[in-house]
């Protein structure tokens, strides 16, 4: 039954299936301390369903299996924009919102089981919006080890793929964790514009750029406006450096392809957009987790950072 569902994922495209154990999470001290420094920033949201996020089984009753699937999205990168006129957007967003492309393919492989399985059993179908640490249970499931820029990696695969996770009732067939792979690469850390990566396997959210872009709803601290370079929805530069990124193929499903407003939007139109401009560009977007208000700011503070960028040239 576990190759069964390994190979119906397959099929819907998952480039990496692993199957975990339901079972209380390690580096729940880990996770408290973090919370306790702050280092969610205003990401409330995080400090909530402590009890489940640190026992995923408590998320659906009976549980006994939590499968655990990548879908990759690396496409080619464009060169960066090399002058004030263009922002920059994290690959993740070039193309349809992932939570309903990889929702609805997790769905399909449970329609494909139920038809196949004849024993009663249940499931519950997570991608981002559960309260559970996906990235714990992608390293338990054997999808990749965390690495020292708190991505879930994978030797083959590098980074730049998204996790989905199905908890069943269903008992299946374990996956082995994968040993820690970073060795004494710190690429990731010296790259860092933000100082976001205080340490080894550290993340300090509330300086990460895609936390600033993305879910700071408030005014971006002044200091940390120069860091932000071009980014007006996201970060992508620790997995940039990443060896394991240089090694990936470009892999992606289609339903990821390029659309409006692109990986480089002109930084005037997004000042300039309407409510009515937001919608229309938007509808199916990953973007739609930044209010229009918070891509004019964001805009606003990449205009002045090429501005100044440009200058410095002369």
């Amino acid at each position: 039954m576990s190759l069964r569902v390994k190979a119906l994922a397959a099929e819907q495209g998952f480039c990496r299936v692993g199957i975990a154990p339901v079972q209380a999470l390690g580096r729940v001290d880990y996770y408290e301390r973090w919370l306790a420094g702050g280092r969610h920033g205003h990401m409330e949201y995080l400090a909530r369903n402590l009890a489940t996020r640190f026992d995923p089984g408590r998320i659906l009753e009976g549980a006994r299996s939590m499968i655990v699937v990548a879908h990759p999205y690396r496409q080619s990168v464009p060169d960066p924009p090399d002058d004030a006129s263009r922002g920059r957007v994290a690959m993740y967003a070039w193309g349809r919102d992932y939570h309903k492309v990889v929702k609805r393919k997790l769905l399909a492989v449970c329609d494909r089981l139920r038809d196949e399985v004849s024993q009663p059993f249940e499931v519950r179908v997570c991608v981002d919006t559960a309260p559970l640490i996906e990235r714990e249970l992608a390293a338990l499931a054997g999808i990749g080890w965390i690495g020292k820029n708190t991505m879930v990696i994978n030797p083959r695969l590098g980074s730049y793929f998204f996790l989905g996770v199905i908890v069943t009732t269903l008992d299946l067939n374990h996956d082995a964790p994968i040993s820690d792979h970073c060795g004494t690469c710190t690429r990731c850390l010296e790259a860092c514009p933000s100082g976001a990566l205080r340490a080894p396997y550290e993340m300090d959210a509330s300086r990460c750029i895609s936390y600033l872009t993305i879910e700071l709803r408030e005014s971006i601290p002044e200091a940390l406006h120069a860091a932000m370079g071009a980014w007006v929805f996201g970060c992508d530069v620790c997995q940039e450096v990443c060896p394991y990124n240089q090694k990936s193929h470009l892999q992606h499903d289609p339903a990821y392809a390029i659309r409006p407003p692109g990986p480089s939007p002109l930084l005037e139109e997004l000042r300039t957009w309407s409510e009515d401009d937001y919608r229309e560009t938007l509808q199916g977007s990953a973007i739609k987790r930044a209010t229009l208000a918070m891509l004019k700011r964001n805009a606003a503070i990449a205009r002045r950072n090429g501005k100044w960028k440009m200058e410095s040239r002369k």
